[in-house]
């Protein structure tokens, strides 16, 4: 029973596949083998291991990758001992195995057979209770294509089996099995696959219908906001006519976007198991296994090349701070994002690095009361998102976050000290349009009172909303979706763009 609906580019698409009623009396006796990589799971064990290492001892994890000098076998268990991996955790294709567990209940006997790493595997098999034995690699040989038929032919003793798989390395098995059943298989695929008559029941796969929207949703387009701080050296030195100087800070705004969601994607690969758990990011694509981790990492480092090439494109100094940059993103993912405190300040250092960044491009200088306002106002924002997923925590009876040092009573401190923060930014500001810094370079430095006014105002209403557990988001990101967040960073951007111009033409 071939289940289609319809053709994409001339090739078949599976229709939506529905549960067996009745397991056929021929059935009972022929073993059914089931893929575990892409087939069971939406992701790779591989890939899994490899995003759990890095997450768990990066060190470590770079070395096991030497093991591939022995083969992929000793590649998959070097990893495996760094980076385990928790079965609960996986993505499972669910419909895919309510229909293993109703064949299961009526009696069919059911193999795990998978390329992924013996305990892993094994760990798999006693969490869904489904399987009778598992076939997998051991640490020198890889149990994938022939090598996985060989086995299979082995355990079934010659007799006819049937097989679930979902890549162009099964097509051995598929050719000898008795039934072979598609699941999550893509074009190729279906494709090699369309012209062998064991081909009975397809579970489709979604994942091309949304390939964009889950790419957008890992990249996080809307988080580029945070990198208009690029701009901010521009603006304050007076720079926007200059043709050259424009076109190198819209170039580095590219870049720090490219750069920015290179490192979300890593930061999204590492914390997979852990988003699985919370009840709002566990729709994120990698832990909800829309999107594989071999994919994301693949993504990023397309996105670090794309980056890295356009600073190249503009200076040596700006390459240099965009690696030092994605080096801190790094070393937040995989350290400093569990240690308090440190979490938050190279958050609000990596804010800081973006205006540098723009700054280098225009071979401008950064000021001292830029870096400092930067420096108190990020460190500020930092602390606010750690109290809005803490308030969060508190309403749902939970005591500490997942992969966080922080717990519900740790509000008592973090509060007053974002607040403290977020005041001695603006007391920065304050200081800064009284300074003769500002009346030597604005021939109206009273337009900057609206500024601070207003970013007194601002913060003072999202700290307002943090305790009211309104705080979902980064705080950017909350400010552009809140109408009155928008209303009053317009009017700051509107102060000093229109001081800035003011003292471009009395310059002119």
């Amino acid at each position: 029973m071939e289940m289609t609906a319809g053709r994409v580019d001339g090739q078949p698409v599976p229709a939506r596949s529905r549960p067996l009623a009745r397991l056929a009396a021929d059935d009972r006796d022929v073993p059914l083998f089931v893929d575990l990589d892409g087939t069971l799971i939406r992701s790779n064990l591989l890939w899994e291991s490899f995003a759990a290492a890095l997450r768990a001892n990066p060190l470590r994890a770079v070395q096991a990758l030497l093991s591939l000098l022995w083969g992929r076998a000793a590649l998959k268990r070097a990893l495996a001992l760094v980076g385990p991996v928790d079965p609960a955790a996986l993505p499972y294709r669910r419909r895919f195995v309510h229909w293993l567990k109703g064949q299961h209940q009526q009696g069919r006997r059911l193999v795990l057979a998978t390329a992924a790493d013996q305990p892993l595997a094994e760990s798999v098999a006693m969490h869904l209770g489904l399987f009778e034995a598992v076939l997998a690699s051991d640490g020198t040989h890889n149990n994938k294509g022939r090598s996985k038929l060989d086995g299979i032919l082995a355990y079934a003793g010659g007799r006819p089996f049937d097989y679930c798989g979902d890549s162009l390395g099964d097509l051995p098995i598929f050719e000898r099995a008795r039934r072979a059943i598609l699941v999550g298989a893509g074009h190729a695929v279906l494709k090699a696959s369309e012209a062998l008559p064991q081909i009975e029941l397809r579970f489709a796969s979604r994942r091309l219908r949304y390939g964009l929207y889950n790419w957008l949703a890992a990249i996080r387009p809307f988080h580029w906001l945070k990198n208009l701080l690029v701009l901010v050296p521009i603006f304050t030195a007076f720079l926007v006519t200059d043709q050259a100087a424009l076109v190198k800070t819209l170039l580095a705004v590219i870049a720090m976007c490219l750069a920015a969601s290179a490192g979300y994607l890593v930061n999204d690969l590492l914390d997979m198991q852990v988003d699985r758990r919370h009840p709002r990011k566990r729709r994120r694509p990698f832990a909800a296994g829309r999107l594989t981790a071999a994919e994301g990492f693949g993504g990023a480092a397309l996105l670090l090349v794309l980056a890295l090439a356009l600073c190249l494109m503009i200076n040596v100094a700006v390459f240099g701070w965009v690696v030092l940059y994605l080096l801190g993103t790094f070393a937040y993912s995989v350290f400093f994002k569990r240690e308090p405190i440190a979490d938050v300040f190279v958050l609000a250092g990596l804010h800081t690095i973006r205006i540098i960044v723009g700054a280098e491009a225009v071979d401008a200088p950064v000021s001292f009361w830029l870096l400092a306002f930067s420096v108190f106002f990020f460190f500020g924002l930092a602390i606010m998102k750690r109290c809005g997923e803490l308030v969060l925590k508190r309403e749902r009876d939970e005591e500490t976050g997942s992969g966080r040092s922080y717990s519900v009573a740790d509000l008592a401190v973090m509060q007053p000290l974002g607040i403290a923060s977020g005041i001695a930014a603006v007391l920065v500001l304050a200081l800064y349009v009284q300074s003769p810094y500002v009346a030597d370079r604005y021939p109206m430095p009273e337009l900057l009172w609206l500024a601070l006014v207003a970013l007194l105002v601002w913060l003072s209403r999202a700290w307002l909303d943090t305790g009211r557990g309104l705080m979902h988001d980064d705080p950017l990101i909350y400010a552009m979706r809140n109408p009155a967040g928008r209303l009053l960073l317009l009017a700051v951007a509107a102060s000093f763009g229109l001081a800035s111009l003011w003292g471009l033409t009395v310059a002119i």
